[in-house]
């Protein structure tokens, strides 16, 4: 059976771009009064070395505690328009007619809507009514990675000349809680923000593009408490835990080990790591645990400096400036997120 093939990747992000600075601003000024101990917090927002992110909504939108409510329908109104403009940039990059497109994948974790967004999507672009949908949600940061290994499955099944879309969208900051007053609130309100990818997936070999080998998946055991959801009534309420580099550090290599042995090659062949940007520290402990040069993430540093955490999407951003950067060389690389569950996902890629 031949292998999944990416024959083009687009992005897109909300129109309204805001500084790190202007966030910390925004941040100090809310809660000042209510965390104490916040000004020994606030160096937070430097250390990230994020410089700007895109938000859905302007800054004094913020201000306000928003209701599930308002906060839902902003996400499906932006969600909706985001993955329309970044599909329709890579429909028309990739050159091919909408009518051949036979499945949408859609991955999302910070917003609800029912019907799901690959329904909407459809009639947006107008696909056709048997195009086969597959929403998947709640796998947070790890959901890129996840997505195109199950897109890259699932194109497989396709005839010949039929083609796969997967997108990914999140808008972590309309998850932002006003009256949450939580150091897990603030530490999310300095690295997340909101973007959109949409990938074109092929089953025909196509030595031009880059391949999808394989895929690898590692759930740990009683671990929901690292990461994820608390639902209040306000909405979706951040949940992590400052022990993820440490875990990435710990584990890490291992798994990457186990994946590579199921790959049957070793971790050497590898040469190119293609990961999410999930903040400073955690691109470090990537670094660290797999005794990777800085140039191996440049990808992944250069979207959290200019986009922030973006969960699922990021690591799309980032092969789509892989993609544009690197020369097709045949090599070996490697696609990874963590996410909620807490798990960790892999793709093993060659172009």
């Amino acid at each position: 059976m031949s292998n999944a093939h990416i024959i083009s990747i687009a992005t897109s992000v909300p129109q309204h771009k805001v500084l790190q600075t202007d966030v910390r601003d925004l941040v100090q000024n809310l809660f000042s009064g209510e965390y104490k101990g916040l000004e020994r917090l606030l160096p937070v927002f430097e250390n990230t070395q994020i410089e700007s992110r895109y938000f859905s909504k302007p800054l004094d939108w913020f201000a306000h505690q928003q209701s599930f409510v308002e906060s839902s329908a902003a996400f499906v109104e932006t969600a909706q328009i985001l993955i329309t403009e970044s599909a329709e940039q890579a429909i028309k990059s990739a050159r091919i007619n909408r009518s051949d497109i036979a499945m949408v994948i859609a991955v999302s974790t910070t917003g609800i809507s029912t019907p799901s967004l690959d329904a909407k999507l459809i009639q947006a672009l107008h696909l056709p009514n048997t195009t086969k949908r597959v929403p998947i949600w709640g796998l947070g940061c790890a959901g890129g990675v996840a997505g195109l290994a199950r897109a890259s499955e699932l194109v497989r099944t396709l005839p010949v000349g039929k083609y796969a879309l997967m997108v990914g969208v999140e808008l972590c900051s309309l998850t932002f809680q006003r009256n949450d007053i939580s150091k897990s609130n603030i530490i999310a309100s300095s690295l997340f923000a909101d973007g959109a990818a949409a990938v074109i997936l092929e089953n025909k070999d196509n030595s031009e593009n880059l391949s999808i080998l394989a895929s690898h998946s590692y759930l740990f055991d009683d671990s929901e408490d690292i990461m994820g959801w608390d639902i209040i009534e306000t909405g979706l309420k951040v949940r992590f835990s400052r022990d993820i580099p440490t875990l990435i550090r710990s584990n890490l290599p291992t798994l990457l080990d186990e994946a590579c042995t199921a790959w049957a090659i070793e971790r050497s062949e590898i040469k190119h790591y293609v990961v999410h940007a999930g903040g400073a520290k955690v691109l470090q402990a990537y670094s660290d645990s797999l005794h990777l040069a800085q140039e191996q993430l440049q990808t992944a540093h250069s979207v959290l400096r200019n986009h922030g955490n973006m969960s699922s999407v990021s690591v799309l951003f980032a092969l789509k400036e892989f993609l544009s950067s690197t020369p097709k060389s045949n090599e070996l690389g490697v696609m990874m997120a963590l996410g909620p569950g807490f798990s960790a996902e892999f793709v093993l890629f060659r172009h």
